[in-house]
């Protein structure tokens, strides 16, 4: 089953999306902020990686600027409970492939991912 890493600093929301993608057979990974999320970025490999905007130490536009440089090919789904349309056109120009509100719901969440990670097949 495919690996998909949450970059979220809020435990809260880690929970609420980590859920249904277990529940689905995903396999799940974790990270507290964006210096984390890098970390296992590296480690993993994962296929799909779903990141915050807002977090502390990095952010997730930080996060995805480093991605971008390095030639990033994972596809990537930005979390945000609020975001401008400056900010969203940085986020697909860095390379991030969908948006989800906050809260995420299962409903919304699962077909976004089915899609992105078929397509990367």
């Amino acid at each position: 089953m495919s690996c998909i890493l949450i970059i979220d600093d809020s435990v809260f929301q880690r929970r609420i999306v980590s859920a249904p993608l277990r529940n689905e057979g995903f396999i799940v990974h974790e990270a507290v902020n964006g210096n984390d999320g890098l970390e296992k970025i590296r480690e993993l490999n994962p296929d799909l990686i779903l990141l915050d905007i807002l977090m502390p130490e990095k952010d997730g536009l930080q996060v995805l600027r480093e991605l971008h440089e390095k030639g990033n090919v994972i596809p990537v789904v930005m979390l945000t409970s609020d975001v401008q349309d400056s900010t969203r056109a940085e986020c697909l120009s860095l390379g991030a492939n969908a948006f989800l509100n906050k809260p995420v719901k299962a409903e919304t969440l699962i077909p976004v991912i089915t899609s992105l990670l078929a397509k990367k097949l």
